[in-house]
């Protein structure tokens, strides 16, 4: 006789969200607390945007909404319509890979569908060149030291670091 094994219910898609914030961030990584409204108000942004997508209610929704189209639709909303800067727009989409990542581990089930939203790339965006310090420059940071000691050590140390070469015009 064969035994029957039920397979439990994956948690529901408002429960996945709950459980995110609530033991993952928390809980597991314990993140900062600036990292967590980040991460509510990406997830927020993408919900309410998803939800006029879809027509469905947040709560109404699945992880097998979550596809490669509507996310890239969300970043080019991000983009476009309110007008973020790319690094603001690849912020929100770690966010939402994070919480794709956690998702993915409690809701088997939905795997094919979180491997392919996790599939969209970050955007590449231009990093600015670094420029340096004149001599000028770097004589006015410096200064006097004042009378205390860390005050003295301060100086010490910004002195070697410019005298033995890293901080120097040029060798930047």
């Amino acid at each position: 006789m064969m035994n029957k094994t039920t397979v439990p219910k994956p948690p529901s898609f408002p429960a996945l969200v709950q459980q995110f914030f609530s033991e993952y961030l928390v809980a597991q990584r314990a993140v900062s607390t600036r990292t967590i409204a980040c991460y509510r108000d990406a997830l927020m942004l993408f919900l309410d945007f998803a939800s006029r997508k879809l027509g469905k209610v947040p709560t109404a929704m699945r992880l097998a909404d979550i596809q490669p189209e509507l996310i890239l639709a969300f970043l080019d909303h991000l983009e476009k319509d309110r007008h973020n800067a790319v690094r603001s727009r690849n912020l929100r989409l770690t966010a939402l890979r994070a919480f794709l990542k956690f998702a993915a581990r409690r809701d088997v089930a939905s795997l094919n569908d979180v491997e392919r939203a996790l599939a969209v790339p970050m955007k590449r965006f231009e990093k600015p060149m670094l420029g340096f310090l004149t001599r000028a420059e770097m004589m006015a940071i410096l200064g006097q030291p004042g009378q205390t000691w860390s005050s003295q050590r301060d100086h010490l140390l910004l002195a070697m670091l410019y005298n033995t070469g890293p901080l120097r015009a040029g060798n930047v």
